[in-house]
């Protein structure tokens, strides 16, 4: 049986998922990538929080400019909730294009990772 590209981004997900998880001190940094928007979210996993969540829609330019504000949205909302360092989680996407570009906008929002 063939698999299409979305069960084999879910299975490198899980994957990177089993070696990755969140902390109130550093939670996950989740990323999701559609055809239209990128969205992440930080995620404690001990306690099965979403502690911040931010998305392109509404955010005007490329998408790769979309990404980037995103990630410096997310860590300035990072910021308000007290939060430094977090765990990236590329959610089985290749660290290229608008997942990379999100990573660097957070960065330059003052996230570490």
């Amino acid at each position: 049986m063939k698999r299409t590209k979305e069960q084999s981004r879910k299975r490198l997900h899980m994957r990177i998922r089993n070696k990755v998880s969140g902390t109130s001190e550093r939670p996950r940094l989740s990323v999701y990538r559609s055809n239209k928007a990128i969205y992440c979210q930080l995620i404690d996993d001990l306690k099965g929080l979403t502690l911040a969540a931010a998305s392109s829609q509404g955010v005007a330019g490329t998408k790769t400019d979309q990404a980037v504000e995103v990630g410096k949205l997310i860590a300035e909302r990072a910021k308000a909730n007290g939060i430094e360092a977090v765990v990236f989680d590329r959610g089985g996407y290749r660290y290229h294009g608008r997942v990379k570009s999100l990573a660097e906008g957070a960065r330059e929002g003052g996230l570490k990772f």
